[in-house]
């Protein structure tokens, strides 16, 4: 049993009161939009690593690997369904090192500590019996599902060049898996192929030419074994970290209408032991720099146009099972959500975080399955961001990020404020652009209805606190393993939006005319 506060120390409020406030006024252009996201933008994942999986001393992923989680825990099932539903990918650094127990496939084994393996462990195996576990879980809590394949099957790794993996992938395992999975009518929304082959990879690396002819030969397979175009998965590529030539060069090989969607992987934190962690997450200079890779992706799927635009299809801030220190408390929530909402900005589809359980940067605690901070934070972006993103701006203070987009249930906007300065808060007003009218002076906005707000905070007023509150309410799973409410204060229209030092809220203002939003 946890200890549970009702509500938060009142010494958290004295300490946000003390904070020097700061008038800004915000426009939010309504006229159209500026990006559209998948209506299914907030995405997590689950990873293969197991327990022995090991990095800066310590061995935090525990239980959480896709072979062997439990999957009975009422808090997992209900964190999952809470979402109604949440996107999952399955996959990771080993997925292609995972071989599928169907077909001619007869022998399962383990991961085991390898030194000459793919990062460090031998050939593991997904059986059949598992894959029906899984499969049901899915079923039974609503999962949206995405499935990182093998894209390494039948290669072999250079001689000359560490890390290099060479010849063609060879797709039977892939075929025998596919059959079987239609065969039970399991639902898969989308195949990702290989895990950060890109580039000079993870790993492993495969040359962009290779993988453009490979990812023609999946998307045959698909198109084959999945007859009907309504049930047929998509084809997601590549999984990697962005670099131009590489991306353009596998697009151009493999041409338009192979690859539905192009996924690429954030980890613009750097290595998960680095001391200067949390000066990052609240620097808003360095949390731009990321920006330019978005711009990049963003400008391959212009030229090349596939069906579902570009995704962030793994993205945990540090690399390697995260920090220790910053991953599961209030703190990574700055960087967490200010990624979604630049994302958003640059037309990126979805956003998958590493991971939901596992590692130091898991949305669930990997042994106890309760909700570390960010999980709130995904949730009620899932509840709350529509698909329909908006462009704001405002008076320049870098340390208050604001991101719009369309409410997700109508009428109305909404939108999320991160504070990242630690001694001042800001009181918002807000205005509405006049379209076609640029340089002349917006509408100051007067509501009419009460806004619905939900301000997040860490319980104590310390940033690395592993607990966060809602609206001075503390969010812990109920006696029954439930996710707590999670209910908007409903606040008076004439009065500012204030948003206390080192904090974030969402608010949706349902009276405000936006004609994207219509």
């Amino acid at each position: 049993m946890y200890f549970k506060f009702t509500f938060c120390p009142i010494i958290l409020l004295l300490w946000a009161s003390l904070s020097f406030a700061q008038n800004v006024n915000v426009v939010i252009h309504g006229a159209a939009s500026i990006a559209k996201t998948d209506d299914n933008f907030v995405c997590v994942t689950l990873d293969w690593w197991p327990a022995e999986k090991c990095d800066y001393n310590q061995c935090p992923w525990g239980k959480a690997g896709i072979l062997n989680l439990d999957l009975r825990y009422g808090a997992l099932i209900n964190a999952i369904k809470a979402f109604n539903p949440l996107r999952i990918k399955v996959g990771g650094s080993l997925q292609d090192n995972v071989v599928y127990k169907v077909g001619e496939v007869s022998s399962c084994p383990n991961f085991m500590k390898r030194e000459d393996g793919l990062f460090g462990f031998s050939q593991g195996c997904l059986s059949m019996e598992r894959w029906d576990q899984l499969n049901r879980f899915f079923n039974h809590t609503g999962v949206k599902l995405t499935f990182g394949l093998n894209a390494l099957f039948g290669r072999n790794e250079s001689q000359t060049e560490k890390g290099l993996w060479i010849g063609d992938w060879q797709p039977q395992n892939t075929r025998d898996f596919m059959q079987y999975t239609i065969s039970k009518g399991y639902k898969v929304d989308s195949y990702e192929f290989g895990n950060q082959l890109s580039r000079s990879g993870m790993g492993a690396k495969v040359d962009a030419k290779q993988y453009g002819k490979d990812v023609i030969v999946l998307k045959n397979l698909v198109k084959e074994l999945y007859a009907h175009p309504e049930t047929q998965p998509k084809v997601l590529g590549p999984g990697g970290f962005y670099e131009e030539k590489w991306f353009n060069t596998f697009l151009e090989v493999s041409g338009q209408g192979i690859v539905d969607g192009l996924t690429h992987h954030i980890y613009n934190l750097g290595p998960g032991d680095d001391p200067n962690m949390m000066n990052k997450i609240l620097d808003p200079s360095y949390l731009n720099q990321v920006s330019q890779t978005y711009k990049g992706v963003s400008d391959v799927v212009n030229k090349f146009r596939p069906q579902l635009g570009a995704w962030v299809s793994e993205s945990g801030g540090a690399l390697n099972g995260g920090s220790k220190d910053v991953s599961r408390t209030f703190a990574d929530g700055f960087w967490y959500l200010d990624q979604m909402g630049m994302a958003s900005t640059y037309d990126q589809k979805v956003f998958c975080r590493q991971a939901l359980i596992g590692g130091n940067y898991g949305l669930l605690n990997a042994t106890t399955f309760v909700p570390n901070p960010d999980y709130y934070g995904a949730l009620l972006w899932h509840r709350l961001m529509g698909s329909t993103v908006l462009a704001v701006t405002k008076e320049s203070d870098p340390d208050l990020r604001v991101y719009a987009h369309c409410a997700k249930k109508k009428p109305g906007v909404s939108l999320i404020f991160i504070n990242l300065s630690k001694d001042r808060s800001f009181n918002i007003t807000l205005s509405n652009a006049k379209p076609g009218d640029a340089g002349k002076p917006n509408y100051e906005f007067v509501g009419k209805q009460n806004r619905e707000e939900y301000h997040l905070r860490a319980l104590t007023g310390d940033i690395k606190d592993d607990i966060v509150c809602l609206n001075d309410v503390p969010m812990v799973q109920t006696d029954s393993e439930d996710i707590p409410a999670m209910d908007p204060k409903l606040v008076d229209a004439s009065t500012p939006i204030s948003i206390a030092a080192q904090s974030i809220a969402y608010v949706t203002i349902r009276d405000f005319e936006a004609p994207a939003c219509v």
